[in-house]
């Protein structure tokens, strides 16, 4: 039996109230109550479909998950219009066959002004309770949104206004899924805010090798190399587990009856000279608070589906040899891409970094293993890769 949210429950009860007193206007109660009852019916249609193993996401009280909002959500990624001059899209920066990531050290927006930062992958970005590399302020999708829509600073959607608005109004597409997804509010700018982050909690990637093996009892997923990788993984000598453990391989964490965990860490992939030399905007979780040893901290992203989400790193530090190579979107020069990237990172963890006064010296320390366990670790984290998500219907374009 389904129970509806009781914030909503009340909101229609009171508006039924509302409509039958003498001083209140009857046109406007009648809108107000269809808005409710909108609301109401969407809001209970909603059956999360979640891989064994995975919690319940926390989905903010003013914004319930409904399927017409994930529907109209998945539209507006996809839609051209939420840009300035109508070239991008959200979809732009974050291509599903790479895990909503796009593969380059930096992407950028209308003006082709360079992001500070890559472009994380959106796997399971419902579990995260903060939602960029290095600002603990961006607490929710809905309010992260106004970032790549109005943002200035790197302009990337480059909306000045609410005037692409009428753009999407004069789709006539856009008007009854709205009306389905949010009653008589129509097309506004927060309800664009709020299809786009319900369409963005709907990414759910849990079908990886990994999974299959870990909780859904297939113990012939993970083959010996990737069992071995996987205990090193998880072992006292890498002790990787500490900044990419739980289900969702990040120590930044949030998710019904949970507490809130967020971290950010200096891993020693620049030096105190490096930051030094550069811009405000790329010095981390210090060029919020301006505090020295927040410089180089970063927010240890997910390791959900890294075999599609090279270059790694903020700044895209490691990457393949072959980076230049037209062809490596396209089968095994994928994997190949993924397997010597990640050499390196497991390269640079076992050396312990390079010297940076922010570092965290407990985690990164330098640790011994020989080039057959890194080996076996690379083949481990290649076994997060849920080939399902990249190609699954329901997050492709509906254009």
């Amino acid at each position: 039996m389904k129970f509806f949210h009781p914030t909503i429950f009340f909101l229609v009860s009171f508006f039924i109230s509302c409509n039958v007193l003498p001083f209140q206007k009857k046109e406007k109660n009648n809108d107000m109550l269809l808005l409710a009852l909108g609301i109401l019916a969407n809001a209970s249609d909603w059956v999360w479909d979640l891989p064994p193993g995975f919690p319940v996401p926390n989905v903010p009280a003013d914004n319930p998950m409904s399927k017409a909002k994930v529907e109209l959500g998945r539209h507006l990624f996809y839609e051209k219009k939420l840009s300035g001059n109508e070239t991008m899209a959200c979809s732009s920066c974050h291509f599903q066959s790479l895990a909503f990531a796009d593969g380059k050290d930096f992407p950028s927006g209308i003006t082709n002004q360079s992001h500070p930062r890559n472009a994380q992958h959106l796997s399971n970005v419902a579990y995260m309770p903060r939602l960029t590399w290095s600002n603990p302020k961006m607490t929710s999708l809905e309010l992260q949104a106004r970032a790549p829509m109005f943002g200035e600073s790197p302009v990337e959607l480059g909306l000045q206004n609410n005037n692409f608005l009428s753009a999407l109004s004069s789709n006539p597409i856009y008007q009854p899924m709205f009306e389905r997804a949010f009653g008589g509010s129509g097309i506004t700018e927060q309800n664009v805010r709020y299809a786009l982050a319900s369409f963005q909690r709907s990414m759910i990637s849990g079908n990886s090798k990994y999974d299959q093996y870990t909780f859904r009892n297939n113990k012939s997923a993970l083959n010996a190399s990737e069992i071995r990788g996987l205990n090193l993984f998880n072992g006292e000598t890498a002790e990787c587990f500490h900044c990419h453990g739980g289900f969702n391989f990040t120590d930044t964490s949030f998710h019904g009856g949970a507490k809130e965990e967020f971290f950010y860490h200096s891993n020693g992939i620049h030096t105190d000279a490096y930051y030094a030399g550069l811009a405000s905007s790329k010095r981390g979780l210090f060029d919020l608070t301006g505090v020295a040893s927040d410089t180089g901290k970063f927010r240890a992203p997910s390791l959900r589906n890294i075999g599609v989400t090279y270059p790694y790193m903020h700044d895209g530090s490691f990457m393949c040899d072959n980076a230049n190579n037209p062809n490596i979107t396209a089968g095994k020069t994928k994997v190949d891409c993924a397997r010597d990237a990640l050499t390196k990172v497991v390269d640079h963890y076992r050396s312990g970094g390079q010297t940076h006064s922010g570092k965290d010296g407990a985690l990164i320390r330098a640790f011994t293993i020989s080039d057959s366990q890194r080996d076996d670790m690379v083949n481990f984290l290649l076994a997060l890769t849920d080939d399902e998500f990249l190609s699954n219907p329901k997050f492709a374009s509906p254009f």
